[in-house]
């Protein structure tokens, strides 16, 4: 599974619905897993973003469902991010570098 980024803004609408409804993100939470992905932390912040999460999907295709789906409602605008270990990146950076 390949490991993914979400840094995630509420719309107003998505504010409304956040301090009617908290659990919703929960909800959500579980709705991302009826699309094929899981969410491994999720964290609220301050700043930019309101929230930040880890999430795995089998690939770009599922994680770009996910993704849609959010968006589409008008509550949330995502970024998305793969990301992957810093020890992978090194490992691939030195055999680039053995390499040439």
């Amino acid at each position: 599974m390949a490991t993914y980024v979400l840094l995630s803004t509420l719309t107003d609408e998505g504010r409304k619905t956040v301090k009617n409804r908290p659990e919703r993100i929960q909800e959500v939470s579980r709705e991302i897993e009826t699309w094929g992905a899981k969410v491994i932390a999720q964290y609220a912040v301050l700043g930019a973003y309101d929230f930040v999460n880890i999430v795995e999907a089998p690939d770009n295709e599922t994680i770009s469902r996910v993704s849609l789906e959010l968006g589409s409602r008008g509550t949330i605008q995502i970024t998305t991010l793969p990301a992957f270990p810093v020890e992978e990146f090194i490992e691939r950076l030195v055999t680039a570098r053995d390499v040439s």
